[in-house]
């Protein structure tokens, strides 16, 4: 399916860690997916409330950048606007996530290929293995990897496979590209959802500007890693571009020095999605739609300082029966 755009840890690379998520409805044109193709059956993991539950995953680390596990609900506090609210969901488990590889295709990308593939491989094998994930790759065309009838799947051979069928070169759309992923996500009931986006970050052929492309994200309550994969002869790279979809998403962006770190870089981002913390809570029967500010803190005694990355708000939207899966 094709779609053409009209008019710290021991590894050795750079990271930049926090902050947040803001939900905007803002949706892609629904011409972009014609027909729901089909899902892998897989046994859900759920929570469901008859109220709009809001969900936020939570990693915690300490000073020297390592994951804090074996906290309890008492452990954490929740503010919305301010205020503070009573968590009546908490998983400190592993809960399985949504997960879309977004892969860039185009001219600049191609000394990267190989690494690309082993990358992706290694952070599906990594994942929670009820994790289901699918494919976009893009040039100045974006194409779903995965074949028409199969949406989500957690097969390691297949996802490969959709990696490997598109040619490298031409323009860049990444914009683009992240406004369709955002889009396919929110047919998946999950409401863990992330996107691992592989890119220099350079956009020279997208309809959507960036802060489009970043509230469709956010309105699918994505949050966004990102592996930068720059060229010093590239003029088009942009690095600032992956550190505001990560921090604004609640992700996180990787900056490896050579092809053999994006494997660990990939490995890094599938541990970080499985140490988060699953907290959630109804919010005041009072409040209006619209953007509604969250803080997370979270204390242990014994534990020294510890540093918190969620999100940092959403959008109020009509009651409605929430469910993680």
């Amino acid at each position: 399916m094709l779609w053409q755009r009209g008019p710290s840890r021991s590894l050795q690379f750079k990271c930049f860690g926090p902050c947040l998520c803001v939900f905007i409805g803002l949706l892609a044109p629904a011409s972009f997916f014609a027909k729901p193709p089909a899902q892998d059956s897989a046994q859900p993991y759920v929570i469901s409330k008859d109220v709009n539950l809001v969900v936020v995953p939570v990693l915690v680390s300490d000073k020297s950048g390592r994951f804090v596990s074996g906290l309890e609900a008492s452990n954490f506090k929740v503010y919305e606007n301010g205020r503070p609210q009573q968590i009546t969901v908490f998983r400190n488990e592993d809960v399985p996530v949504t997960a879309g590889l977004v892969v860039d295709h185009s001219g600049s990308m191609l000394r990267w290929r190989s690494q690309v593939i082993e990358g992706a491989r290694a952070f599906v094998q990594l994942s929670n293995p009820e994790d289901r994930e699918f494919v976009v790759n893009f040039t100045d065309m974006i194409a779903l990897g995965l074949p028409l009838n199969i949406a989500f799947t957690s097969n390691v051979d297949t996802l490969e496979v959709a990696l490997s069928n598109t040619p490298y070169g031409g323009r860049t759309a990444l914009y683009d590209a992240i406004a369709v992923a955002s889009q396919h996500l929110q047919r998946e009931k999950r409401e863990k959802r992330v996107l691992i986006l592989i890119s220099d970050g350079g956009d020279n052929s997208s309809k959507y500007r960036l802060d489009d492309a970043l509230r469709m994200a956010q309105a699918a309550d994505v949050m966004i890693y990102a592996v930068g994969l720059l060229d010093e002869n590239s003029a088009d790279q942009n690095p600032g571009v992956l550190k505001k979809l990560t921090n604004e998403t609640g992700g996180q962006v990787y900056f490896p020095n050579s092809g053999a770190e994006v494997v660990d870089v990939c490995k890094a981002i599938a541990a970080d999605i499985r140490h988060q913390y699953t907290i959630g809570y109804n919010p005041p029967n009072e409040a209006e739609s619209g953007f509604e500010k969250i803080r997370v803190n979270v204390t242990a005694r014994g534990r020294g300082k510890l540093f918190v990355r969620s999100r940092t708000g959403y959008f109020l939207a009509p009651k409605t029966a929430s469910k993680i899966n």
